[in-house]
């Protein structure tokens, strides 16, 4: 699988993305089409040393990063008070 040219913006946000505990990797995968094992070589080549084991050992084996293993589905709690998003503009409350 050929691996996508990631922007210096494109690059952050994947590495925001695998440190969120929530974001499964096929998320990544459909967003940037990074493979998991190409998620896990640009953190590897972008994280310092101790960030990069800190990380490791907190994917390794966490089900919420992978959507197969994942107990959670998308019918998260939502506050009836949280603003919506349309068109990707926050939307006054009335």
């Amino acid at each position: 699988m050929e691996i996508p040219t990631l922007t210096a913006e494109d690059t952050n946000r994947v590495i925001e993305m695998a440190w969120e505990d929530r974001t499964p990797f096929e998320a990544i995968l459909a967003q940037f089409g990074l493979s998991e094992q190409a998620v896990i070589e640009l953190m590897r080549r972008e994280l310092k040393a101790a960030s990069w084991r800190r990380w490791r050992a907190r994917v390794q084996g966490r089900p919420t990063k992978h959507r197969a293993k994942s107990a959670v589905d998308d019918a998260r709690f939502k506050s009836q008070a949280q603003r919506s998003i349309t068109f990707n503009k926050i939307a006054k409350r009335p």
